[in-house]
């Protein structure tokens, strides 16, 4: 019996597309093989994605338009689908972050995902040790998350880091760099900020954790409080104003845009293979 014979598409827009995407195929009569093929995927992946047990890919998505004449109708249930790659307790900040007029974003460990490269992902991800289908979902999900900075009107980002994350290597010599020249075009747009705090100011605002503030056009600003299993969103007027006075600590104490940027630089000439 098909993984899909059971699957009810009402249950959610990931179990919808699902059965959309079969029912279509079947309809054209096309086998799985061939459109696994045709997508350059394993039959077994494709088997799963009809499932609902996997996430369709943009690339599927756009060749499912192509090849059934839907037009843009799966391209667009896309980003919507992706969204099942985030765990449950993410996804509302994932809809708080995309409507956020101004986010404000402090990190100890590693490069905020707005920011990430998909390499640099990948590098993170591989020390969970997860499936590798399950690596690729999160990283179409981040990239995914990263189009609010290509909107005609971008939120405005302001982003602090530890200077443990320019050090700490993530993945290959090959992979860190592009990360951190991507860091560098980053900070050339006019919405983006980036600050590093250095080492030298020892103990800071921020060594309780990594958290991201965001401005909202309409409610009460939020903050989301990174941890191991999961993390939180704070909407108490009192924790919000602690985690913005405590951003303007840090900001108070990292270099200057221009001198974080130079710091990046010399990291990147220390670099070697």
């Amino acid at each position: 019996m098909a993984y899909a014979d059971d699957l009810d598409p009402s249950d959610s827009v990931l179990s919808f597309y699902a059965t959309d995407l079969r029912r279509r195929r079947e309809a054209a009569g096309m086998s799985q093989r061939a459109l696994a093929k045709a997508a350059l995927m394993a039959p077994s992946l494709l088997n799963k994605i009809e499932a609902a047990k996997r996430l369709p890919t943009r690339e599927l998505s756009a060749l499912a338009d192509e090849t059934f004449g839907t037009i843009d109708h799966f391209t667009r249930l896309w980003p919507l689908v992706i969204r099942y790659a985030y765990p449950k307790w993410f996804r509302p900040f994932v809809d708080l972050e995309a409507a956020a007029a101004a986010i404000r974003s402090f990190e100890a460990q590693v490069v905020p995902g707005l920011l990430q490269t998909e390499d640099y992902t990948r590098a993170i991800l591989a020390g969970r040790r997860l499936d590798l289908d399950r690596v690729e979902e999160i990283v179409a999900a981040r990239m995914e998350r990263q189009h609010i900075l290509k909107r005609e009107s971008p939120p405005e980002l302001w982003v602090v880091l530890d200077e443990n994350v320019l050090r700490r290597r993530m993945g290959s010599v090959d992979v860190m760099r592009a990360q951190l020249e991507h860091l560098i075009t980053a900070a050339e747009l006019p919405t983006t900020v980036i600050q590093v705090v250095p080492y030298d100011v020892g103990g800071h605002a921020g060594v309780g954790g990594p958290f991201a503030a965001l401005t909202l056009d309409e409610g009460p600003d939020v903050v989301y409080v990174d941890g191991f299993l999961q993390g939180q969103i704070l909407a108490e007027p009192q924790s919000v104003k602690d985690a913005l006075r405590a951003y303007d600590l840090l900001s108070a104490v990292s270099l200057s845009p221009r001198r974080s940027m130079d710091l990046v630089a010399d990291v990147l000439k220390d670099l070697r293979p």
